[in-house]
């Protein structure tokens, strides 16, 4: 049964977490729903380190666009990949330093209903107020290799929002790109670079902790459920991902925010009844 629920969680997690709609949000109302029989530093682990699946989604998808090792590169095409390396370290460094300094802050006075609803809708809004704002103008950046440095600086200080859960990690690195003028499609592909270090930073960060606190060796029945965890979030997360490029290619994100509001007003549903 745990093991059907990592099934479930991966799924949430592979969708979720590359579309701006908050995993953070969705985890609540899984877990709510399908608590697993673990220890609550272990979920709190596993919350972070099935991301590993979803990075290595991106590599795959991506591996020629980042591999600036390519043979099939011209020089000026290898010179590119590595300077669009460095503006992602450029970008992931305001929310690493903060994410080091404040991330077990915010887990414990933001992680609870209230804050994450108020989030999912405060940003839904936002994602449509944006789109109607941008209708009709042109988009300054268009590529992802043209993004400079002071621009991948700006959206790496949106992503230290993603603090705050149930703002959405690419939620928060998309709006900020948007803001900036840069087009949909190169927003969300170098929100999915920007990932990669973030989230393999988090999740060797949550290891770290889980071993510091003692919390001992992890049981057969607990790597099997991290594995297949990531597992699941690897495959669903080369579906989203795909899914997501083509569809901003040809749509806003206003859908995104509507189904953001809804899924706040169910969050906040859920804890009222529950305080009932």
């Amino acid at each position: 049964m745990e093991i059907l629920k990592a099934v479930i969680i991966g799924i949430v997690q592979g969708i979720t977490e590359w579309l701006p709609i908050s995993s953070t949000g969705h985890m609540i109302l899984f877990e709510n729903l399908l608590a697993m029989d673990v220890s609550d530093a272990f979920m709190e682990m596993f919350r972070v380190v099935i991301q590993f699946g979803s990075i290595l989604a991106v590599l795959v998808l991506y591996f020629t666009k980042l591999n600036p090792f390519a043979r099939s590169k011209t020089d000026l095409e290898k010179k590119q990949t590595w300077g669009l390396w460095l503006r992602v370290i450029v970008a992931v460094i305001p929310s690493a330093v903060l994410g080091l300094l404040l991330d077990d802050w915010f887990n414990e006075h933001f992680y609870n209903y209230v804050v994450v609803a108020i989030a999912l809708i405060v940003y839904g809004v936002a994602f449509i107020a944006i789109e109607r704002n941008r209708r009709g103008r042109p988009e300054k950046i268009r590529d992802v290799y043209e993004i400079d440095y002071r621009t991948a600086l700006l959206i790496g200080a949106f992503q230290v929002l993603a603090l705050i859960p149930g703002t959405s990690r690419s939620g928060s690195t998309i709006i900020g790109a948007m803001l900036l003028g840069v087009s949909r499609t190169s927003a969300a592909e170098f929100s999915f670079f920007l990932a990669i270090p973030t989230m393999l930073g988090a999740s060797l960060l949550k290891i770290g902790k889980y071993a510091v606190d003692g919390n001992g060796a992890l049981t057969g029945q607990e790597w099997s459920i991290m594995l297949v965890g990531c597992a699941v979030a690897f495959i669903v997360s080369l579906i989203a991902i795909k899914g997501l490029v083509s569809y901003v290619r040809r749509h806003t994100f206003s859908a995104f925010g509507v189904y953001r509001i809804a899924l706040g007003a169910v969050v906040l549903g859920v804890f009222l009844t529950q305080k009932i």
